[in-house]
């Protein structure tokens, strides 16, 4: 697929259906496409097309997932995802051997002489990279410094010679696979401060392009809360206000979580009720669903005043300029 297409294609986010060992990403009109989203896919898809491996990083709740999935939509190739964990081995990734099988055969056809053959097998199964590799799918692996370094090192090979270094067992004699030409690969992180993150080795993440996916532009945030939130303009305008003030005075270093938003234009939906003063289920939502973020060393009181107090302040901001 050539970039030129993405904005014919980009009404898209990536439902997926599960299909045995891997899962589909189909085009949903779910997925919403502003100039700055359309220009981080057109960059992520010219990576791919021409084999480079995309690397999405940036703090929760910014969409990497979301936009890695879209961008296997995209692509049009079954998806293998991958979630990082930190009990990972290679072998998770690669294969392992899952069991042998024994036989043996008495030939007693000649009474006086009897004759026993054992023969043991031991059976390898590969695991999703491997499978990948192999197919030719697009391969996620979300969170992918959750796993430990020597985890990834198979990636190594893979991703700079096109070569899967395989163990004996697998029976194979050449002692690799030789990667699928339409294999692609799309990594996500957390920033290496997050707790469970292992910092990258450098050799992986020299092979990486690594593109950075900061705070997205007010409209952009507005747009995707008001569709995946299904609010109006208005009420997703107020709460991507109250949500980004109370991340930029409680904790001003890390950009607003959309994941955030989105949980409460879901609420506010749900239960019917106007984003306006009188709600309670507005306060309580911004307490409920942003507190792991925000609360730092706030007791919950303090926590609930902080958002009584910017949803206050921005709600009568808002009727003096009415």
């Amino acid at each position: 697929m050539s970039t030129t297409q993405t904005h014919q294609r980009s009404q898209s986010v990536a439902q997926t259906r599960e299909q045995s060992s891997h899962i589909t990403a189909l085009p949903s009109d779910s997925f919403v496409v502003t100039d700055e989203i359309d220009q981080i896919c057109e960059r992520a898809l010219s990576y791919l097309e021409i084999g480079y491996p995309v690397h999405l990083a940036g703090y929760a709740g910014t969409g990497k997932t979301t936009l890695a999935l879209h961008l296997a939509a995209l692509l049009g190739r079954p998806v293998m995802l991958i979630h990082g964990d930190d009990a990972y081995s290679s072998a998770d990734l690669v294969g392992r051997d899952s069991g042998y099988r024994k036989s043996t055969l008495v030939d007693n056809y000649v009474h006086s002489v009897l004759k026993t053959e054992e023969e043991a097998r031991v059976f390898w199964a590969e695991n999703r990279l491997t499978t990948a590799c192999r197919q030719g799918y697009t391969l996620i692996y979300d969170e992918f410094t959750r796993s430990r370094p020597e985890a990834n090192n198979a990636l190594l090979a893979v991703l700079s010679e096109g070569l899967l270094p395989l163990p004996p067992v697998a029976g194979n004699d050449q002692g690799y696979l030789r990667v699928h030409p339409e294999f692609r690969a799309i990594f996500t992180s957390n920033p290496a401060e997050y707790t469970a993150t292992h910092k990258t080795q450098d050799a992986l993440r020299d092979r990486l392009v690594t593109l950075q996916l900061s705070e997205l532009e007010r409209e952009t945030q507005i747009a995707i809360t008001r569709r995946r939130g299904e609010i109006s303009e208005d009420a997703a305008e107020l709460i991507v206000d109250i949500v980004g003030a109370l991340y930029h005075e409680l904790s001003p270093d890390r950009p607003i979580s959309l994941r955030g938003a989105i949980g409460i234009a879901r609420l506010m939906s749900h239960r019917q009720e106007a984003v306006s003063r009188d709600s309670k289920w507005l306060r309580w939502a911004c307490c409920d669903i942003l507190g792991t973020s925000l609360q730092g060393e706030l007791s919950t009181r303090q926590l609930g005043q902080q958002v009584d107090a910017v949803i206050d302040r921005l709600l009568d901001a808002r009727s003096e300029r009415s």
